[in-house]
C-alpha cells in the first residue's frame, strides 16, 4: 500500500521517529498509528518507547516523546532507503540514481548501524562488569547512541559517530553537558569514532572515559 510505503521510506531516511515518519508520509498520526501497529504485527518494524530511566517505560510528567521505530532487519532498511523509491530504474536495469543517492547517504545511513554494533562491542568488552541493558536515549533535547547500565549499577552514556573526523575533547564536553541537562548521573562515559581521537582526548582515557574505534570491532567477528 502507498500509505505503508512511504511511512517506511520515511524510517529509513529520517530519524526513527513516529512523528517525523508521519510528516514524511504526509498522514495523521491516527492513521499512522493504525499502520505502524499493523506493520510491527507483520514484523517488519519494531517500536522503541525513549525511556528516560531505566526502571520504566512510561513517560515521565506527562512530557510527550516520540517513539522511535526500527526496521527488523537492516536489509529492509537498506531497500526502503535506496531501492524501493528508485524501484523503475533498477527493474529497468538502470542503477545510477541508486549509486548517487547511496553515495550521498552513506555515513548518514551507516551511522545506525555503527551505533548499533557499538553496543555489542561494548558488551562482548564488559566481562568484570557485564552489561544488564544497553540502548539509546533520547528526549525532545538531545540524543546519545549509547545509554547503558551494568550489572554492578553503573550507568553508561555515550557517543557513537562514523564519520572521517577524529573526535577531540569537545566531544567528551558535549557529552558530559548533554548528560547533566538530562539529569543522567553517567559512571561511564563511553565515546567510539570510525576514524580514532585527537590526541588530548586519548590522554583522558581512564576508568570512566572509555575509547572504542574500529580495531575494538574485530571481536564481533
Amino acid at each position: 500500500m502507498p500509505l505503508y510505503h512511504s511511512i517506511l521510506t520515511g524510517i529509513a531516511m529520517g530519524d526513527g521517529k513516529t512523528h517525523t515518519a508521519y510528516k514524511r508520509a504526509n498522514t495523521s498520526k491516527e492513521v499512522g498509528d493504525r499502520a505502524i501497529e499493523e506493520l510491527c504485527e507483520a514484523g517488519v518494524i519494531r517500536l522503541d518507547k525513549s525511556k528516560k530511566v531505566f526502571t520504566t517505560w512510561e513517560e515521565e510528567d506527562g512530557e510527550k516523546i516520540s517513539n522511535k521505530l526500527f526496521f527488523t532487519s537492516p536489509f529492509l532498511r537498506f531497500w526502503f532507503a535506496f531501492v524501493s523509491p528508485l524501484f523503475k530504474g533498477v527493474r529497468d536495469g538502470d542503477y545510477k540514481e541508486v549509486k548517487e543517492r547511496f553515495a550521498n547517504r552513506e555515513s548518514e545511513f551507516i551511522q545506525l548501524t555503527f551505533a548499533e554494533l557499538s553496543h555489542e562491542v561494548l558488551k562482548i568488552n564488559a566481562k568484570e562488569d557485564p552489561i544488564k541493558e544497553i540502548g539509546s536515549y533520547w528526549d525532545n533535547e538531545i540524543e546519545l547512541e549509547i545509554y547503558g547500565k551494568t550489572a554492578s549499577g553503573k550507568v553508561i552514556a555515550g557517543i557513537s559517530k562514523y564519520t572521517n573526523a577524529k573526535m577531540n575533547k569537545s566531544v567528551l564536553t558535549k557529552l558530559q553537558e548533554d548528560c547533566k541537562k538530562a539529569k543522567i548521573d553517567a559512571d561511564i562515559f563511553v565515546l567510539v569514532s570510525k576514524n580514532g581521537f585527537s590526541n588530548e582526548l586519548k590522554s583522558l582515557k581512564s576508568e570512566s572515559i572509555r575509547l572504542l574505534s574500529l580495531k575494538n570491532f574485530k571481536n564481533l567477528v
